[in-house]
């Protein structure tokens, strides 16, 4: 494979790098800026960062807990009910829900968990479901509004480092920022410095082989800075560069449609070759899916939602032309990325193909391309065999390199479990444990809490090392923590309002000690509430049984 270097009219900071396509390609050549060329360790830094959960202010969520290969880049949880947002009306169960993606419980900057008024006690969804990150690298501009711009500016001084192509930087340093993966008051600075002091990779298992090599020989992040940039300087500019320069490497360029453009006719069944036809020809797919990217690279209002619900590209350009308008989404993996639409309104590709026959469901400034198709039961099946076969990349599927990843933390049976029957308080509500994150050995920051409990009130929260006990029943109070010597006691004082029953809140955070010898440990805890309604004025959360892990 040889490296292609080209200039854009007009357009002097960008390049083009031939270099991670094969010569039979049938993708364009990869555009790079000039200011951030590829470069194998840079590669090999951005993928260890893209799949790691470190990066996140709870060590939960990696940028590819939300972009799994094997859903095609997009996010596998979409489906979960964890993963709903409740849409601009606040009730879930209704129309205008999204399927999105889970972030962070709420916290402050910090890490005692917030009531943000529509999560709370459940994680932040996006207000989107989350795009596909294979083939983005051709994106002029990222997300489905295109706000990550191709202009990249330094995240601490705005200065402008590429003037030009540089979507993806712009894009990778603003999840960290928001609730899909931080606290509130979190920036870029504070990221770098974190991970100054994170061993790599230290949560996930079944590293790739590119990976295990670059951590084992440069076993820190200022060594892997320094192997990949020369020095080990940790910068915001630096963080996106690599993580971009990764994601260009994300080429999904074999497809059963590739191989029949590279002149292997018997990929295609004859129902497959009428399905294609149509795809090019009387189904009008092409207007906006243009091979071979399958994209337009613009911004249409096709009638999912209102327009009203979700402005969509309007909310960047303040142009009311762009209303309800989103990103053109490649097609390539498209049969593994259900749920569809920006909002992930359509389960499944039958449905999308539903939608299109009708012409939308919304027409405020739908886009005049949106007519009612005329196709025959026949054709439509066709046409959806077509699709469902012509766009995958089995190395995506079954991620394989270069879409393979290691297995994270969150995706291990080792969250902490709850035990016993709470004790009832105001209005018959009873405290509740709130334990997103298991306690990993050596983990900067380690949180629980408890929720519904009475708003402004006082309470004890108690843990011990002693396993746990059968409930001691005194009034009707029922005790799932040992009243042993080892009985740790710490005062709070619930958040909320005051004497609101089920608005009370609180939680505690601390470092786990890197003691591998704690490993299969459990340690147990209760949240106690002085709550005048409840038996003895009191009442108390279910049980808590945490367990170390060793990563």
């Amino acid at each position: 494979m040889k490296s292609v270097h080209l200039l854009f009219p007009g357009a002097c900071a960008l390049v083009l790098l031939a270099a991670a396509l094969s010569a039979q390609s049938s993708l364009p050549p990869i555009p790079v800026p000039l200011q951030n060329p590829l470069t194998p360790a840079k590669i090999t830094l951005g993928k260890i960062l893209f799949w790691e959960e470190q990066v996140s202010s709870d060590n939960t969520t990696a940028c590819g807990t939300c972009h799994m290969p094997e859903v095609g880049g997009g996010d596998p949880r979409s489906n979960s009910a964890a993963n709903l947002h409740p849409g601009p009306d606040g009730q879930y169960g209704t129309a205008d829900d999204i399927r999105g993606s889970r972030g962070v419980v709420s916290c402050d900057a910090n890490g005692q968990f917030v009531n943000d008024g529509t999560f709370f006690p459940r994680a932040i969804v996006t207000g989107r479901k989350a795009p596909s990150a294979i083939g983005a690298q051709w994106d002029p501009e990222s997300f489905w509004d295109g706000r990550a711009s191709g202009t990249f500016k330094d995240p601490l001084t705005s200065q402008v480092i590429i003037p030009i192509g540089g979507a993806l930087e712009s894009q990778a340093v603003m999840p960290p920022l928001s609730g899909e993966m931080g606290c509130a008051g979190r920036t870029m600075a504070t990221i770098c410095n974190r991970l100054v002091t994170q061993r790599p990779m230290r949560l996930a298992t079944n590293l790739p082989a590119d990976v295990a090599a670059a951590v084992a020989q440069h076993p820190s992040y200022p060594a892997l800075f320094q192997w990949a940039f020369g020095d080990s300087a940790i910068t915001p500019v630096r963080f996106a560069f690599a993580i971009a320069s990764y994601e260009r490497t994300l080429v999904p360029d074999q497809t059963p449609w590739d191989a029949y453009e590279q002149g292997n006719l018997t990929v295609f069944t004859a129902a497959q070759l009428a399905g294609k036809d149509l795809f090019d020809g009387n189904a009008n797919c092409t207007f906006c899916h243009t091979p071979p990217l399958f994209t337009d690279h613009l911004f249409h209002n096709i009638g999912v939602r209102p327009s009203v619900e979700d402005m969509g590209r309007r909310a960047v350009t303040n142009n009311a032309a762009h209303r309800g308008q989103f990103k053109t989404p490649h097609l390539r993996n498209i049969a593994l990325r259900a749920p569809y639409f920006h909002n992930g309104s359509a389960t499944s590709l039958s449905e999308v193909m539903d939608f299109y026959e009708i012409g939308g469901h919304f027409f405020d400034n739908i886009d005049p391309a949106m007519v009612p198709l005329t196709l025959s039961t026949l054709q439509k099946t066709q046409l959806l065999d077509f699709v469902q076969h012509a766009f995958t990349d089995a190395r995506v599927a079954l991620a394989l390199p270069p879409f393979d990843r290691p297995v994270l933390l969150s995706q291990q049976n080792v969250l902490p479990q709850t035990y016993g029957a709470p004790t009832a308080g105001s209005a018959g509500l009873a405290p509740t444990m709130l334990a997103p994150v298991p306690p990993v050995i050596g983990m900067d920051r380690f949180a629980f809490g408890v929720h519904s409990a009475l708003g402004g009130a006082a309470g004890i929260m108690g843990f011990t090392l002693t396993p746990a006990m059968p409930p001691v029943l005194n009034g009707g109070v029922q005790v799932h923590v040992a009243l042993n010597p080892d009985l740790l006691l710490i005062p709070f004082t619930c958040s909320g309002p005051a004497g609101v029953a089920g608005a009370g809140y609180s939680s505690i955070h601390f470092s786990v000690p890197d003691m591998p010898a704690l490993a299969g440990v459990s340690f147990f805890a209760q949240w106690l509430v002085f709550d005048p309604v409840g038996p003895l004025g009191l009442s108390l959360s279910e049980g808590l049984q945490m367990t170390f892990v060793l990563p």
